[in-house]
């Protein structure tokens, strides 16, 4: 077989590059291991920048989006008892951040992908990348049919941190920089309806704790918890009363319960794998990255860099000018470095590792009651979470 983009993974990233190449008139063919029930079910990431939500809707994804989406103009930081909204809208100009599901993302872009009839192959399995230094690389994998091989002109690796596009680089290439926290996630999702109209983050004596959504029937709630902890040590009754504990505040903040149907820890990390690119092999997204989920930003800056890489291929297929490709690392890690830095500023900020001591607790409360004091810290925490702009020079448009 023979395409121009070999695409791995099935995820936002790999999804929304196929889509922007398709509307290039730019073939690919997207690979995915798991099936698609899998994939269209698993709960990641539910804030979207504004960039995102103007770069679905501009290229004819945002109709469910629009109806669906819940618009936030703004989020809460709690602590010392006390709640101090940060007004995102009012700080950037009129911007503002939409939860809407990694889950639905994808929902979206696979029915374009399918109603299109373009190539994309769930449950592949044994994905070895063969010759990314030369000009015609290969993608060899099995499905039922038994082994393929398909040839492109560019592989685009958008299949996760943990998948095959990253070893696939050979030894002492890419630069990796990681910074592991002192601290897990509990997350559960819950049949209740949210206790706030936005986001509420939390930086208690108890350890961090963040009130989120998914829908006006289901939450999504966190715990800050040891690294090491074992959701089968949560029960449902503990979780709710360590919750309320963390959010409560003078006003007299109700947390409402309800059934916790979906429970799981995940680790905090930073991680960076540079440069995005070896040969004719382009990392994207968590292949490339990952950022703590502190400031949402893991599946806006894996659509940010499909954004960039679909331009660049696009410029490449048009004309078979280099520029772009070449230009493609160095355009994306100053994104990712800015979006690494804003994690780990509002995960430090927040939460409390296990030896912190009083003096770096009135460190972080220092840093709490500025940012909710001044307006120019409230704006830089607003234009970042919001989502700053994409490089221009990439911009999308139809």
């Amino acid at each position: 077989m023979r395409t121009q983009v070999a695409i791995i993974g099935a995820g936002p990233a790999g999804l929304t590059l196929a889509h922007l190449l398709h509307l290039q008139g730019v073939e690919s063919v997207v690979l995915e291991a798991r099936d698609r029930a899998y994939v269209e079910s698993r709960v990641r990431a539910g804030v979207l920048e504004q960039p995102t939500v103007d770069l679905l809707t501009e290229v004819g994804l945002g109709d469910r989006l629009a109806r669906e989406g819940l618009e936030h103009h703004g989020t809460s930081l709690l602590f010392r008892r006390r709640r101090h909204r940060i007004d995102f809208t009012d700080l950037t100009g009129g911007k503002a951040i939409t939860v809407y599901g990694q889950q639905e993302v994808v929902k979206d872009l696979i029915a374009a992908r399918t109603a299109a009839g373009l190539p994309l192959h769930f449950g592949v399995g044994d994905v070895r990348l063969e010759d990314l230094e030369g000009d015609r690389p290969r993608v060899r994998y099995r499905d039922a049919a038994g082994e393929q091989v398909l040839e492109a002109d560019i592989v685009a690796g958008c299949d996760g941190f943990h998948g095959v596009s990253r070893p696939a680089v050979p030894p002492g290439v890419l630069t990796v920089h990681e910074r592991q926290y002192p601290f897990a996630w509990l997350g559960i999702l819950a049949r209740t309806h949210p206790s706030s109209e936005e986001l509420v983050y939390a930086s208690s004596d108890r350890g961090f704790a963040l009130h989120s959504m998914r829908t006006p029937e289901v939450t999504r709630q966190y715990l800050q918890v040891p690294v090491d902890a074992d959701p089968a040590d949560w029960p449902d009754d503990r979780i709710w009363a360590e919750l309320q504990t963390r959010f409560a505040d003078d006003d007299g903040f109700a947390l409402e319960t309800g059934e916790i149907f979906d429970k799981g820890v995940t680790p905090m990390r930073g991680f960076v794998a540079e440069p995005l690119r070896h040969g004719r092999l382009f990392l994207v997204g968590d292949a490339a990255h990952i950022v703590p989920p502190t400031g949402a930003k893991g599946m806006n800056l894996a659509i940010a860099d499909a954004r960039v890489l679909s331009r660049a291929i696009g410029a490449f297929a048009a004309t078979g000018t280099t520029e772009h490709l070449d230009a493609y690392s160095d355009v994306c890690l100053a994104r990712v470095w800015r979006v690494q830095h804003f994690s780990w500023w509002m995960t430090t900020m927040l939460h409390r590792p296990a030896d912190q001591d009083l003096y770096d607790r009135r460190l972080q409360l220092s840093q709490l009651d500025y940012v909710t004091s001044s307006h120019a810290a409230a704006t830089t925490l607003a234009e970042n979470y919001v989502g700053l702009p994409h490089p221009t020079p990439w911009s999308w448009s139809p």
